[in-house]
Order: structure tokens, then sequence, then C-alpha cells
């Protein structure tokens, strides 16, 4: 990878590190980062905190409005990651993305010295789907048959806790079968097949379409009616690309948060509607969304059901699931602040307070059901920590970060 300092452009790199046996954060792991094609030349070294981050690591990237118009350069740098940390094995990331103006997050999982391998190592990120070569998507309708006994078997809407990822075609039998949180899969597809410089509207109009894409996909049992014992695949000629500890971007994963229990629907129609999409450059799709399309349309000031209504006719709409999976407690349905009390109050405090047992540089607190400035400072911190708007408020997103954390961190749920 060529140096792209002299473009000026620049993005923001955050490496977030792990124990890949209970998601605990590591402390004091250092990373040298170096350019993907010139791997024995650092150019940036950075240590992770108590919370197993690192500060935000500003890095040359390519012009900005290389992602923003389709075209055949690269509008990404790609940087190689060493990882070490004592006690754990050395993992290297090849490909983390960076684009211009925008913050990559990088997760690593490392494993233990004596343990079991990683389940890649090094962990490699390829071309990103809008500039690589992918097989296109073989169309299906987007409202599967109900009529035959049996093949739909949920009634109503559930976002899953964890969807189960074949990481290859699904006749693959050597590929591998990942679980891995929903919200996590969505962020880690998002990454992989739009830009995160793109307006928000756009980006929440495909977001939604995945999303609804992978409920239908949940809903139908679509791939354990054909015998499979997976939710989903990452190819993109059958799903979506997720790819193995990809770099995800702050942009996306804030939308996600925000709306991870929203879906696409039709009148009448009870399952989620399978809303297929293509690049719009090199594979065209009538009917369906464009990526492209759906870029221009948000810079002309379109919103994100204006775009998608666009693609996919006047009659979708914005559906909300009937239940989230694999959590201690559902959202209030109001935000809890300073001077809220009651039992939503300490179920939060109580789940912050056993987080903050792990991520020491979140303050603890008394689970009294009383919301004072203390738990205001915890929030706060817990939202820097994870990548929210640092409000102090437990809003929808910071409710479902918190238990999503904390189930992490506690292994009260079950993976399957």
């Amino acid at each position: 990878m060529p140096n792209n300092a002299e473009t000026g452009y620049r993005g923001l790199l955050q490496v977030n590190v792990v124990n890949i046996q209970n998601n605990f954060p590591i402390q004091n792991a250092r990373i040298t980062i170096s350019y993907k094609g010139d791997p024995q030349s650092p150019v940036e070294q950075v240590v992770t905190n108590s919370s197993g981050q690192t500060e935000q690591v500003a890095l040359s990237a390519p012009p900005l409005e290389l992602s923003l118009e389709p075209g055949d350069v690269q509008p990404y740098s790609e940087y190689n990651l060493r990882v070490e940390a004592e006690g754990f094995d050395p993992l290297v990331v090849s490909g983390t993305e960076i684009l211009a103006d925008s913050t990559a997050i990088q997760p690593v999982s490392m494993t233990p010295v004596g343990e079991v391998p990683p389940p890649e190592d090094p962990v490699v990120i390829p071309d990103h789907t809008l500039y690589g070569n992918y097989p296109p998507k073989i169309a299906e309708p987007e409202i599967k048959p109900v009529a035959e006994s049996g093949e739909i078997v949920l009634s109503r809407v559930v976002v899953p806790q964890t969807v189960v990822v074949h990481d290859g075609a699904p006749t693959d039998r050597t590929a591998k079968d990942y679980y891995v949180p929903y919200r996590d899969y969505i962020k880690n597809v998002a990454s992989s097949e739009i830009y995160s410089t793109w307006p928000r509207a756009t980006i929440t109009a495909n977001v939604l379409a995945m999303m609804s894409f992978t409920l239908n996909r949940v809903y139908t049992e679509w791939y354990r009616n054909q015998g499979y014992d997976f939710t989903i695949t990452s190819s993109t000629a059958f799903d979506h690309k997720w790819i193995y500890g990809r770099n995800i971007f702050e942009s996306i994963s804030l939308v996600v948060d925000e709306i991870f229990d929203n879906y696409l629907s039709r009148p009448g129609v009870r399952q989620p509607i399978l809303t297929q999409y293509c690049d719009g450059r090199q594979v065209q799709c009538p009917n369906w969304m464009t990526q492209w399309g759906s870029c221009d349309l948000g810079q002309r000031g379109y919103s994100p059901i204006e775009i998608l209504r666009y693609f996919y006719g006047d009659s979708i709409y914005v559906n909300t699931a009937e239940q989230i999976s694999g959590i201690p407690a559902s959202w209030p349905g109001y935000d809890l602040t300073v001077g809220s009390s009651g039992p939503k109050v300490q179920q939060m405090q109580e789940q912050l307070d056993t987080i903050a047992t792990v991520y020491s540089a979140i303050p603890r607190v008394n689970p009294d059901g009383i919301y004072g400035e203390r738990t205001a400072d915890a929030v706060r911190e817990f939202q820097s920590i994870f990548g929210l708007p640092q409000t102090g408020v437990v809003n929808f997103a910071t409710w479902y970060k918190i238990s999503h954390i904390y189930v992490g961190i506690t292994r009260i749920a079950e993976l399957v």
C-alpha cells in the first residue's frame, strides 16, 4: 500500500483488545501499525488502556471523494497490525481499512498462551465488496412461501441474540461456522458492503435492508429447513459478506445500535422482507436497491424511508421486532436520567456495576434504584468506552449496549 500522506487526508483508528475466552479487556497490549504493503516499517505504535483500548490514531488515507463516487481507484488505505500482550499469543491483523474523515474500530480477540489456537491467525481482511470482485446475489423471491406445513416455524419476529454464520457457500462443508452476536454481525456486514463516509440516511437505509434480509433468514429458518445447522452464510451469492475479525466503522456502529430492532415490512405480510440489493456499478439489479444509487439519493437529501421506497416501492415500511432475545430486561420505553428511579434504574445499575468490575475506568455504582450524578458519571464513562454519545442518559441504544456487554462478560446466555 503506497504512502498516502501527500493527500493530506486522514482517518482515525482505535484498536479494542479482549481475551477471546471471556471478552475481558486486555491492558497494556502493544499494537504495531504498518502499511499492508510494507509490514516491516512501523508507522505507529500504541498501547491499550484499562479498557483494552488504544487512543485514536490518525492514519493517512486516500481522498474522501473516492469513496463518494463509483470508480476504479481504491478509496481506503490498508494497514497491518501486530498485537502483543503478556500471557497471550501474538496476533497479526492484515488489511484494516482506513477511510478519510472516518473512525475505524479494529476488534482483536487474543488467545491465552497454551490454549487452543485462535480461529484465524493471521486475521486477513479481504477487499471491500464495493472495490473487490465478489459473486452477485442469486435472486430469490422477497417473500417466502408459507403454505407448506412446518416451513415457517416462528410466529413472531424476534431479534436473535446470535446468528450462526457459515463462512462460505451453503454446500461448502469445510467452511467454519461462527457464533456472532446479531448487532456485531450487522455492523460487520455493513462495514464490508458500504462506506462509512456515506450520508447517514444512506447508511440507515442500507442497514435496514441488511437487518430485514437477516431477520427473514432467521424467521423462515431458511437454511435449517434445508438440513443445515447455520443461520446465514458469508457468501455474497446467497447472503451478505461477513468477514471474521474485520474492522467496523463508528458511523455505522452508531446507526446499528440505534435501530437494531427494526426491519422492513409490507402490508399483510408477517415475515421481514428479504430486501436484496446490488452495488449498481459492477452489477445492476432492477427492482432492488443499488448501493451507489442509495449514496446518490442520500447526498440529494432523501430520508432513509424515501431511499428505500425509491427502490422497493411505496408499500415498504419500517417495523419493529416484537422481542429481543438474550437480554436480562427490556428497555423501559423511555430514557433514564438523573432523577429517574425504580426497578428499571436498579436493573441497569446492577448490570453497569458488574461491568465496572471488569472495565475499571467506569465508577462503581450502588444499585439503589435512584439515578443520581454518580450513576450519570458511570453511564458517561461507559458510553465513552463503547462508542456512544456521552450524554449520561440511558436511551434505547445505551440500555441495550449495557445489556450486550453485561451478557458478554458474565456469560449468562447460551451461544445457541
